[in-house]
């Protein structure tokens, strides 16, 4: 008897149907699986067997072949466990009157019989969907993430045995309690009110966060860059339902969603270590997985000591950080991940790490800062937007007992100008996928953007001053945008440029 049950492999963050079909008919008594199975699949045969006589399930004899169609995608993982499970007893007979239309099957089976969670299921049935399953069998450890797509039955299971009593008359409750963002804690364990001093640091942190702007820090050892850095998130605006979806999607798929987690409502902070690799940052791996860029989609990149990471290294950001995505080729597959996130980098100003510190010499000469600074190149300096030398807090500052503005008041301001970007672009723009100015085409930019007459003769002596390239001009503009909505402008004006250019002038230190 032949029999067909549907699942999914995943392809990078989307999924594609799988056809598993079973034969079953006289031979000896071993099971065969085909259609490029990876180490995992094939030792699925295992698993199933000690889970069937584990859990009181016969299967019949007979040689059984299953086929993971189509052949010419590899199957990757445990995930097909309970599909082959299912086609196994519904060919040898064990299971009658099945249809399989609309429904897919996805888990790991323990030797027990129990049902395991594997990545990805949101990802799964969120494309699935689309293509007419309605039905989805899943572990109930991925209930929760499973619980936010819309329209769809979800039954989770325990056991093997739950499932095949499922078929035979005991039903299982589908359960399609829809789980919605909650809201996201307002609890941070680094807060601005911390930091003492640093007022166009933090002035310039809360434009970035208003706008979606990208930032590097260059300043004495121990003058709070990285704590900046680490409090920065604490003001960061709150994550739209879509947002959530994206984010928890990628961490689903990487296998990094906490256990019995739904959504994901706090923007994520990655701060991988300078050694980091290529693979590492970017993403990579015989099968494709989402890199550190990816996983701080929606959220930050911290780079710290950015000069230490390797050259390479830094230099693969070119692209991702101009088109949000990166495509990852494989002589098998290509994946595309989203990675729309803002740089936070550090560094030092010099390899002593005090050229332009007013309480201690620098020990390197011109051709070693040249060297140092040499290490970041012109087009990844020409992708940030706000460049800041961080000085030295001096003691009056630091021995004040006055508590600085609370990231929480700063929060406001910055949710305050996101709205108004959010709704330029949704309602005037009809645009649903750009969310912040940092995100504009400069298509767009040319449509809303009012400069007045001062405003442009400022732009204009800027241009030709510090020879800025066409990309700097237009980041200028964003964040000229973003200070005048920080404000409720409607049009730029000359103050808006010169700050905008404070932040840029910074690049000719």
């Amino acid at each position: 008897m032949l029999a067909k049950i549907y699942t999914a492999a995943l392809v990078g963050l989307n999924a594609k149907i799988i056809e598993v079909e079973v034969d079953v008919f006289r031979g000896e008594r071993r099971i065969s699986i085909v259609g490029l199975p990876d180490k995992a699949v094939n030792e699925s045969k295992d698993r199933i067997m000690s889970a069937f006589k584990n859990s009181g399930i016969f299967l019949g004899p007979g040689n059984k072949v299953i086929n993971l169609a189509p052949a010419d995608l590899p199957k990757i993982g445990p995930a097909y466990d309970l599909p082959m499970a299912i086609g196994l007893l519904v060919a040898s007979g064990e299971i009658k009157h099945f249809n399989s239309e609309g429904k897919l099957f996805v888990g790991e089976l323990a030797l027990d019989g129990a049902v395991r969670a594997v990545k990805g299921v949101l990802a799964i049935i969120d494309s699935m969907k689309d293509q007419g399953f309605n039905e989805f069998f899943i572990p109930r450890e991925n209930l929760k993430e499973a619980s936010v797509v819309e329209g769809i039955k979800i039954f989770p299971l325990d056991n093997i045995k739950q499932l095949t009593g499922h078929f035979s008359g005991s039903f299982i409750s589908s359960d399609n309690t829809l789980l919605h963002s909650t809201p996201a804690s307002s609890e941070f364990e680094h807060d601005f009110c911390n930091i003492k001093g640093q007022f166009k640091a933090k002035r310039a942190l809360e434009i970035a966060a208003a706008g979606g702007h990208n930032v590097l820090f260059c300043g004495v050892p121990g003058s709070g860059k990285s704590y900046m850095a680490k409090a920065f998130p604490s003001i960061l605006p709150r994550m739209t339902f879509k947002e959530s979806i994206e984010v928890t999607r990628i961490y689903s798929v990487a296998g990094k969603l906490d256990s019995g987690s739904s959504l994901i409502n706090t923007r994520p902070f990655r701060d991988p270590h300078h050694s980091a690799s290529l693979s590492a940052l970017i993403g990579g791996g015989t099968v494709p997985h989402p890199g550190e860029i990816s996983l701080a989609h929606r959220g930050v990149l911290f780079l710290d000591e950015f000069t230490e990471f390797d050259p390479q290294v830094i230099e693969s950001l070119r692209q991702p950080m101009e088109d949000k995505t990166v495509t990852i080729s494989r002589a098998t597959t290509s994946s595309i991940f989203p990675c729309n996130f803002q740089l936070i980098a550090a560094m030092n100003p010099c390899p002593c790490g005090f050229f332009g510190d007013q309480d201690r010499n620098c020990s390197c000469s011109e051709y070693d800062r040249a060297r140092y600074k040499r290490k970041i190149s012109g087009p990844i300096l020409d992708r940030i937007d706000l460049y800041l030398y961080i000085p030295r807090v001096k003691y009056n500052l630091l021995s004040s007992n006055e508590e600085a503005e609370n990231s929480s008041v700063i929060r406001e301001r910055v949710q305050f100008a996101r709205d108004i970007q959010t709704a330029r672009f949704n309602v005037s723009f009809k645009d649903e996928d750009t969310l912040c100015n940092a995100d504009i085409s400069q298509k767009a930019l040319r449509r809303f953007i009012d400069v007045d007459v001062n405003g442009r003769e400022l732009l204009s002596r800027a241009v030709k001053t510090i020879s800025m390239s066409a990309r700097g001009y237009f980041k200028l503009l964003k964040v000229a945008k973003t200070i005048a909505d920080l404000e409720s402008a409607k049009i730029i004006t000359e103050k808006h440029i010169s700050e905008a250019l404070s932040f840029r002038m910074e690049f000719q230190r």
